[in-house]
């Protein structure tokens, strides 16, 4: 590895970029060898690798030196537009309110809670108490202060909490590396200790059984796939733990929860094509574990067991929300002794019919309603029905909670199975985020009824009617229309000179939402036209925009970016040499794609964690995830077809000589699902082909996982550089007049 110095123009000195010594590895499959002169940095044990590794960060630091200052502003800016010192709302679960507090200065939530009152009135005991930010409340307890737990770890994240129904033991389980590997703790509540039961390496997810006696957790094999649901008995060794089920099929994933009335573990296991569900119940002293729907069958499902009143009583049902023969899905209802027989024979009741231009997303049930998210006209909304009847002609119709933007998302924050309300949370690209308590339907009140609870504050003067969120369509080459949101400051002229910035996803059926972002408006105040690019293999239009964007029809997410940004460079509001692209993970394979395919429409790109070696992580199974990969883009180890139409797409193997833009590859040291490797491979071959001057840079951070750093004044600072570099590289920095933050 060398890395020199170049004299410019001025005789000032620019750094040259670190050069990675060639190490051909070569990699054959279907008759084919790839010749990788950089597989030698996937050795993150390699002093020499490290030192590469710190040298593209001196690299980077230098190149951008001169951005600090806009960093440094739009930093104040988030910072100048966030209550710092802030809580959540408090959710009611069994006798307590839980709730977080933030603290300014503090990186981390404090976690608390505080004593319930019945009284009866169910609509009033559900309401939440009144908390203030900063002033304690009579009988507040600290659950976890995460400033505490993280003091003198490089890193601190929770992947999941849990309390015993009588409210006496808390667990929770915490990373200090940003590797997603977890220790469980657990709190005795009444004297703060901790029990001596400590759990290393679990994944996401803890609950305990009803009784407070086991809690269950899950476990990772070494290709980070969760396999395995185990369940600790209190008390006892952890090397007694028992394995209530094990996944082998290294292309499912597994997964649990309780069910909403406690009565069952619900073990989930799936892929993005079919799934299979298995239920524990808690009062079978037999432990078994029985399978609602075969995957054999080939069915994506999921399935809620419930008891229903009917006219004998309460039966034992199952909610299905399922594509058998619906591809956008529908909701139906079985009897649980149905699902004994085989499929073919088996009768469910239709509750929530199949259509084409609604997309069925999942549904839950509490004691009187069922609760179904839905997806139509691209956003996602909630609709209620009241059980009585569910499955009969006296079905109640669906209630849904009205909003009045056009451009929003609504989504259920959460429900407890007895309470009379479900917490929604909202929000749009100016409207910060909205807590409500949607009061279910009644007969008395048919329509249910809206509770604000709380709307996140933001300061530094925001208002929101100072910018404008407007739908617009952009047309493919083969003449789908894409949706596209376009954001903007309200002072900014259709006159053909602003600047602009195109962002996407586009895999694994995730939506790009509506959704509030203090960080955008550091960029839309100086005068940067926004553009989020609903592109295929995103979830937006149901599941047939999945699936053409997925396997054999992924590079129409890459054209479809592509022709995004021809719309907004047609639009009359940027200047076609003014635009940038960001993207991240899966998205940054975008960004990797369409650097490749386009280079010329883009004055810098920025690609966060970027999956951009596809095909040398998928044709290896023990890598990461790998296997779990293949229902995406396909199966390359078997597949020939799929193996040549990766290659042609991946953008490690796809690096031409042509003149690419600014681009930077920021990513994590021990991000477990996109390994650094990548990056740093691309950003070599990005160097050695390019036949401009831009420069190419990678920003690691030694010390993150997957999200970057986990406090939030070091993710806001990281939000600072992605979104200074794009600023920088377009000429966008200065704010528009009258814009950014002001006095309260």
């Amino acid at each position: 590895m060398t890395s020199t110095s170049l004299q410019d123009s001025t005789g000032t000195a620019t750094p040259a970029p670190p050069v990675a010594k060639k190490i051909p590895t070569e990699r054959t499959h279907h008759g084919e060898t790839f010749v990788d002169n950089y597989e030698w940095l996937r050795d993150k044990e390699s002093p020499e690798v490290v030192e590469h590794l710190r040298a593209e960060n001196a690299y980077q630091e230098a190149v951008t030196a001169h951005q600090e200052p806009l960093r440094e502003a739009i930093f104040q800016e988030i910072k100048g537009r966030t209550q710092e010192t802030d809580l959540s709302v408090p959710h009611r679960k069994d006798g307590w309110w839980y709730f977080s507090r933030s603290a300014e200065g503090k990186e981390y939530g404090i976690h608390c809670r505080v004593k319930a009152q019945d009284t009866g009135d169910k609509v009033a005991d559900w309401t939440p108490p009144a908390v203030e930010p900063g002033l304690q409340i009579p009988g507040e307890e600290i659950l976890l202060d995460g400033n505490v737990e993280a003091e003198g770890k490089p890193f601190f994240s929770i992947g999941g909490t849990a309390v015993t129904v009588d409210g006496t033991l808390y667990a929770y389980a915490v990373d200090n590396s940003g590797d997603e590997r977890f220790t469980l703790r657990i709190k005795d509540l009444r004297t703060g200790e901790l029990l001596p039961d400590a759990i290393e390496n679990i994944f996401y997810g803890v609950a305990f059984s009803p009784d407070g006696t086991r809690i269950f957790y899950t476990v990772v094999d070494e290709s980070w796939r969760p396999y395995q649901v185990k369940a600790h008995v209190l008390g006892t060794p952890v090397a007694d733990d028992v394995v209530v089920y094990q996944e082998d099929d290294p292309a499912m994933w597994l997964g649990f929860e309780l069910s909403a009335d406690r009565r069952y573990l619900v073990l989930g296991i799936g892929c993005s094509e079919y799934s299979e569900t298995r239920l524990l119940r808690f009062d079978d002293p037999t432990g078994t574990v029985s399978t609602v729907i075969s995957r054999d069958e080939r069915i994506l499902y999921e399935a809620e067991p419930f008891l229903l009143d009917g006219p004998d009583g309460k039966t034992e049902k199952i909610l299905l929300t399922h594509n058998h023969g619906a591809i956008n899905s529908m909701v139906s209802l079985a009897d649980a002794e149905e699902l004994h027989k085989p499929l073919a024979e088996q009768t469910w009741q239709t509750i929530v019919e199949h259509s084409g231009d609604v997309r069925v997303n999942g549904a839950g049930v509490t004691a009187t309603h069922l609760v179904v998210s839905i997806r139509k006209d691209t956003i996602e909304r909630v609709q209620v029905m009241g059980l009585a009847g569910l499955g009969t002609p006296a079905q109640q119709a669906p209630v849904e909670p009205a909003f009045d933007e056009e451009l929003y998302t609504a989504g259920v924050g959460g429900s407890d199975y007895e309470a009379p309300v479900i917490r929604l949370g909202y929000t749009s690209y100016f409207t910060p985020s909205r807590i409500y308590d949607f009061v279910l339907p009644t007969p008395e009140q048919p329509t249910g009824e809206l509770l604000l609870r709380k709307e996140s504050p933001v300061l530094g003067g925001y208002d929101g009617s100072d910018y404008v969120a407007t739908r617009e369509w952009a047309t493919a080459g083969d003449g789908t229309r894409i949706p596209l949101s376009v954001l903007r400051h309200k002072a900014v002229k259709q006159d053909s000179t602003a600047a602009g910035l195109v962002y996407g996803y586009g895999s694994y059926e995730m939506s790009m939402d509506p959704g509030f972002g203090v960080a955008r408006l550091s960029l839309l105040d100086r005068g940067v036209v926004f553009v989020i690019a609903h592109i295929r293999g995103g979830g937006e239009l149901g599941r047939h925009w999945y699936e053409d964007g997925k396997k054999l029809t992924k590079k129409n997410t890459f054209t479809d970016f592509v022709d995004a940004t021809d719309w907004l460079a047609d639009s009359g509001w940027v200047d076609p040499s003014r635009i940038a692209a960001l993207g991240g993970s899966a998205g940054g394979l975008l960004m990797g794609a369409v650097a490749n395919m386009a280079p010329e429409k883009y004055a810098a790109i920025v690609a966060q964690v970027p999956f951009v070696d596809p095909l040398t992580s998928i044709l290896d199974p023990d890598l990461p995830l790998s296997a779990l990969e293949w229902e995406e883009w396909g199966n390359p180890i078997t597949d020939p077809l799929a193996y040549a139409y990766m290659k042609s797409y991946s953008p490690y193997e796809n690096v031409r000589a042509v003149a690419y833009p600014k681009i930077a590859a920021v990513t994590s040291f021990n991000d477990t699902r996109v390994l650094y490797v990548e990056p740093a491979k691309w950003v070599q071959e990005l160097r050695n082909k390019t036949t401009g001057s831009e420069p190419i840079v990678m920003k690691i951070e030694m010390d993150g996982g997957h999200g970057g750093a986990s406090g939030r004044y070091v993710q806001w600072r990281e939000r600072a550089w992605d979104y200074a570099f794009i600023a920088d590289s377009l000429g966008a920095t200065e704010l528009l007049p009258g814009a950014g933050l002001k006095q309260d």
